[in-house]
């Protein structure tokens, strides 16, 4: 193969948004239909490129769809592909990465789910396979843009392993084509950039020591492997200037970011003096090769600005940030004088933040041209910062106002993340809850707080975090107060962290709501302190003393102060992450636990699927378990340490004591695929596994143990989606009798609510910690026999807990408190 068609698709693919042809514009009118159908085909080609760096992307792409068809006419497979990789280019500056990659995908014959959100990072197996699969693709001139273009969008969809592996693999097979692989390098740099990130990222918010210790060496091998992509790019003296300077603007970036990360992580200070020392000679080299501002298209000049600007406003010197301002302020212009609201918005938007004293003036009309254009990305942030400013202007209706739109604003955004496969999770966390929190907290401040208003944006927040976590879309969940019939006796409490206050909200069907607030200095320790105590390996032996001292702390602020409590009846509580990991049931008044009163039932976002009795011709159970080591406990993603459960058997026998008929795997027979299969050729009501589990904040940690191997929540999902295909049934009722929380976790409730949508389970009901075989085998026996006598859910745990807390040698809570019911609790 010739280097000059080489060379023709590798300016192709550098060009893809910044191609600036020298030709006049080629108008669709103007295409002869006389002439050959290949002649035809490559003027729309070239016509598509035009409108595309003119920045009419939906036009170009309707060019080169054109063109595709033409091709498809001709049987012309190197054109087809082609054209589907240059309409690839159209909609990744639609926006429409998602599309963009199923274009691609069709392109290459390869298989749809590469482009499909998944929860679960990539194993190396898939990895194997989809390499394997990639060698075998012939890797003509269109064969090897495409393959380049779908490693760079599916960094853009956040399917990073896959796109590192893509790259790496077209980067050995381009070896021999100097001019190919420096755009290929600089993808790859790329795609390890964003690796670097996400996991950096992720490691801001995982709660167990255990993932952090793995994320923490894994960050700078990423980042360094980044950079020595992109120094590889800039040291080549063969690279364009136009590559060259995107190489050293991504270069900065990711040094100056580093630089800030190693600043905390003082095991790594050599790399860090490393990293320091080549920041301001590639500014030097970027200052030097400014002149490719002006000769890049204008688009793509107002965002090299902008970037530089950022990296530059993120430096100590007073210099830099006097440079960064001098930058945003010729994008703005530029921005104006191309007519793009969007970019306008975004140079306004940056100016607000390198200049506070103007910001107000630069924010509010940053806000309106980005909603002229409906620009969301940057209007929910926009909304966000003024609401802020309001605040500390003392403008609290204004600031209540402008974060209540943000937070439309970003219900938006995180709707197309889902859609996406860009890392929700960590938008969650860093963008959306801030938000939600933030405008609660308002509204808790003004002369008239709406507390109904502020339960319902904490049940939106909950639900989106769950959302979020599962990346399944829309959940359909019922809000408890549009439920049919509640008991009179059952109150909904809401607990909800707004980092300084503790705001308590009680609702009953009967009653008024009522609401107290508690600092957090009054409880965060004795929060955190039981926490830690209830997830210690000796929790058996800890002074039950010890433990009454927090739960009776945690009683006396946030349950003995509600006017409006039942003398008995159920709980439904709603809790923030401080709370998760808390079974609110050991809470104490002095005299009695909590559960000693009423039946204790969680939910994330007070909402559930609709909550139904179970009659006695659905006591029908399939149930397994795994009473000795058996394979999956060596697995790579499995805990360190899992043992057998001898009391599994003993368990087991109680269960099907208190049912009317069941099918059991133990052991070998509990294999994953055999899990399938009895899944989905009955209907089993009850689904009861009794074996190690685990829950965590990260879903790919929140796992069942089967004989062969661990399944993950997602996995898990495809089993029981087959169950519900089949039979038209979801599962009544889930339990989980053996399972636990990974150390450190706050959010189990996360993934015990995740494990539950999963499976389809109105009711679940789980263990927030690992329960001494005997008495877990005797609280499932009195439970199971409850609900024979035809108690509901929540009041047979309750009675079966109670049972256990009668007897002297299981009075401990590590023996009854670790049972949780979350869901329905009918």
């Amino acid at each position: 193969m010739t280097k000059k068609i080489w060379f023709r698709y590798l300016l192709i693919g550098f060009l893809t948004f910044v191609i600036a042809l020298n030709s006049p514009l080629v108008l669709l009118a103007g295409i002869a239909k006389n002439k050959p159908k290949q002649e035809q085909a490559q003027l729309l080609l070239k016509t598509g490129r035009v409108q595309l760096n003119q920045a009419q992307p939906a036009e170009a792409l309707k060019t080169w769809q054109e063109a595709t068809k033409l091709y498809r006419q001709l049987n012309n497979q190197e054109g087809i592909t082609e054209s589907l990789v240059y309409q690839n280019y159209a909609l990744q500056q639609l926006g429409l990465h998602f599309q963009a990659c199923k274009k691609l995908i069709g392109a290459l014959k390869l298989n749809d789910s590469l482009c499909e959100a998944s929860i679960l990072p990539t194993s190396e197996t898939d990895l194997e396979k989809l390499q394997k699969i990639i060698q075998l693709t012939p890797l003509t001139p269109a064969n090897f843009l495409a393959l380049q273009s779908l490693g760079e969008v599916l960094r853009l969809n956040y399917k990073l392993s896959e796109s590192e592996a893509i790259l790496r693999h077209i980067l050995i097979s381009s070896s021999k084509f100097p001019e190919v692989s420096k755009n290929v390098i600089l993808s790859l740099g790329n795609t390890q950039r964003d690796i670097y990130k996400q996991v950096k990222e992720q490691y801001q918010w995982i709660d167990e020591p255990l993932f952090q210790d793995t994320l923490i060496n894994f960050i700078p091998q990423k980042a360094q492997s980044a950079l020595l992509n992109y120094q590889a790019v800039i040291n080549n003296s063969n690279t364009p200037i136009n590559l060259k300077f995107k190489a050293q603007l991504n270069c900065l970036g990711l040094l100056i970011d580093f630089q800030e990360w190693l600043k905390s992580q003082p095991r790594f200070q050599n790399i860090q003096t490393k990293i320091s020392q080549q920041i301001e000679p590639l500014i030097s080299e970027i200052f030097q090769e400014s002149s490719v501002f002006e000769i890049s298209p204008p688009e793509q000049s107002i965002q090299d600005r902008l970037k530089l600007a950022s990296s530059l406003s993120k430096l100590p010197s007073q210099q830099m940030r006097l440079q960064a301002i001098s930058y945003v302020q010729n994008a703005w212009q530029m921005a104006k004088n191309i007519h793009s609201s969007k970019l306008e918005a975004k140079s306004l938007q940056m100016l607000g933040d390198l200049e506070p004293e103007k910001s107000l003036n630069y924010f509010e009309t940053a806000l309106t041209l980005a909603q002229s254009v409906r620009a969301e990305d940057i209007t929910y942030s926009l909304q966000a910062k003024l609401g802020n400013l309001y605040q500390k202007q003392g403008k609290i209706e204004a600031a209540r106002q402008a974060y209540g739109a943000a937070v439309n604003s970003v219900t938006s955004i995180r709707a197309n993340l889902l859609s996406s496969n860009s890392d929700s999770q960590f938008f969650f966390y860093e963008k959306v809850d801030p938000i939600y929190k933030k405008y609660m907290s308002l509204i808790a401040k003004s002369a008239t707080p709406d507390y109904n208003l502020i339960t319902q944006i904490h049940e939106q927040l909950h639900i989106a975090e769950l959302e979020d976590y599962l990346k399944c879309g829309k959940l359909d969940l019922l809000p408890l107060d549009e439920i049919q019939n509640l008991d009179d006796n059952l109150i909904i409490i809401h607990l909800i962290d707004l980092n300084d206050s503790i705001e308590v909200i009680s609702k009953s069907p009967k009653q008024p709501l009522y609401h107290h607030s508690v600092k957090s200095q009054l409880i965060r320790d004795p929060i955190n302190n039981l926490v830690k105590t209830l997830q210690d390996k000796n929790l058996a032996y800890t002074s039950q003393d010890v433990i009454l001292s927090y739960s009776q702390i945690l009683y006396k602020y946030l349950i003995a102060p509600i006017k409006y409590l039942p003398k008995s009846g159920t709980i439904v509580f709603t809790v923030d992450a401080s709370f998760q990991s808390l079974p609110m049931g050991l809470l104490h008044d002095g005299n009695n636990y909590l559960l000693k009163r009423y039946g204790i039932a969680g939910t994330l976002g007070s909402r559930v699927q609709q909550p139904k009795l179970l009659k006695q011709n659905e006591l029908r159970a399939f149930i397994a378990g795994i009473s000795k080591v058996g394979p999956s406990f060596f697995a790579n993603n499995a805990p360190k340490g899992l043992k057998a459960l001898p009391g599994v058997e003993v368990e087991i026998a109680n269960v099907q004591q208190g049912i009317n008929s069941s099918k059991v795997l133990l052991n070998e027979e509990f294999l994953s695929p055999a899990l399938d299969k009895e899944l989905t050729t009955d209907n089993f009501p009850i689904v009861h596994l009794t074996t190690h589990a685990q829950f965590s904040s990260i879903a790919n940690q929140t796992m069942i143990f089967a004989w062969d191997k661990p399944i993950t929540i997602s996995e898990f999902n495809n089993l029981l989606k087959e169950k519900t295909q089949f039979t038209k049934e979801g599962i009544e009722l889930l339990v989980l009798s053996a399972c636990q929380t990974a150390k450190g976790n706050k959010r189990s409730a996360l993934g015990m609510a995740g494990v539950a949508v999963q499976a389809g389970a109105r009711s679940t009901i789980a263990t927030l910690w690992q329960v001494d075989a005997d008495s877990s085998a005797l609280l499932m026996k009195e439970f199971y026999q409850r609900l024979k006598d035809g108690s509901t859910k929540v009041e047979a745990l309750r009675q079966a807990q109670l049972q256990l807390l009668s007897k002297p040698e299981y009075q401990h809570p590590a023996h009854w408190a670790a049972f949780v019911l979350i869901g329905g609790w009918l």
